[in-house]
C-alpha cells in the first residue's frame, strides 16, 4: 500500500481532502500532520517568517520518517518552503495548487483570482503568471480580494464569509472568463460559485489529489518526477 503524508497548517482543510482522497485514491493510506500554529503566524507576519520554514521542513522530514511515497503540501501559504524543501526531502513534494494554477493559465484568456487576505493575491497571481510564461501564454488577471471574509470566518459567521465570497465573484466575473479559488477551504463554495456567476470555478483540492495519483502512478512506473520550476507561494490556506 502507497503513503501519502500531507501536512496542513491549518484545521479547516483535512476533512474535506479526506474525502476526496478517499475518491480519487482509496487504496492510498492517508497519514496527517496538522500544526494550527503555522498559518495564524504567517497571517500575523503577513510573510513566511524563520520560523514557520523551519517547523514545515522538519514536518517534511517527519513524512519521509513515516514511509510517505509522496507528500502533500496543502497551505499555498507556504508553497515558496515546500519548493525549497525539495531539494532536502528524498520523496516527491506536491503542492496543492500547483495543478490549479496550471489549468488555469493553459485554459483561460482571464482569470479572476478569488482570495479572502491581502497577503494572498498577488502571490497566487504570480503563480499563474509564471505558468502561463512556461507555455508561452499572456493571461490577464483580475483582483478578487473579497474584503472582509476573513475575519467574518474566523470571527464565526461564516454565512456572511459566503456572501461577502459571492458578491466579490459576481463583482469580478464580467472581466473573466474563468475564477481560481486561491485557499482550498473556498473549494465548498465551487459549484454555487459556478452557478451564479455563469463562468468555470477552479479550487485546488481535487485537482492536488489527483496531481499525487500521477506522481504515484509515475513511481510506479519508474518515471522520472519534474519538479516545476516555478517557486512562488500564495499567502493563505485552510
Amino acid at each position: 500500500m502507497k503513503t501519502v503524508v500531507a501536512v496542513y497548517t491549518g484545521q479547516g482543510l483535512a476533512d474535506p481532502l479526506k474525502a476526496v482522497f478517499r475518491e480519487v485514491l482509496p487504496d492510498v493510506r492517508l497519514v496527517n500532520i496538522i500544526d494550527d500554529s503555522l498559518i495564524g503566524d504567517v497571517v500575523q507576519a503577513g510573510h513566511i517568517p524563520p520560523g514557520v520554514a523551519r517547523r514545515l521542513v522538519q514536518y517534511f522530514h517527519h513524512g519521509e520518517e513515516l514511509g510517505a511515497d509522496v507528500i502533500l503540501n496543502t497551505c499555498s501559504s507556504v508553497g515558496e518552503v515546500a519548493e525549497e524543501a525539495r531539494k532536502l526531502i528524498g520523496v516527491p513534494i506536491v503542492k496543492i495548487d500547483d495543478a490549479m494554477a496550471a489549468k488555469a493559465a493553459a485554459a483561460y484568456d482571464r482569470v479572476a483570482v478569488l482570495a479572502t487576505l491581502p497577503s494572498t493575491l498577488q502571490p497566487t497571481m504570480r503563480l499563474i503568471e509564471a505558468k502561463a510564461a512556461e507555455l508561452g501564454r499572456d493571461v490577464k488577471l483580475v483582483n478578487g480580494l473579497a474584503e472582509g471574509a476573513f475575519e467574518a470566518l474566523t470571527g464565526g459567521r461564516p454565512e456572511e464569509h459566503d456572501r461577502i465570497l459571492l458578491e466579490t465573484a459576481l463583482r469580478v466575473a464580467k472581466d473573466a472568463d474563468a475564477i481560481v479559488l486561491a485557499q482550498g477551504s473556498m473549494a465548498r463554495m465551487e459549484k454555487a460559485l459556478a452557478e451564479e456567476t455563469g463562468k468555470p470555478v477552479l479550487s485546488s483540492p481535487r485537482l492536488g489529489v489527483e496531481q499525487v495519483r500521477e506522481t504515484l502512478e509515475k513511481l510506479s512506473r519508474g518515471e522520472p518526477i519534474e519538479r516545476p520550476s516555478f517557486g512562488g507561494a500564495t499567502q493563505a490556506c485552510g
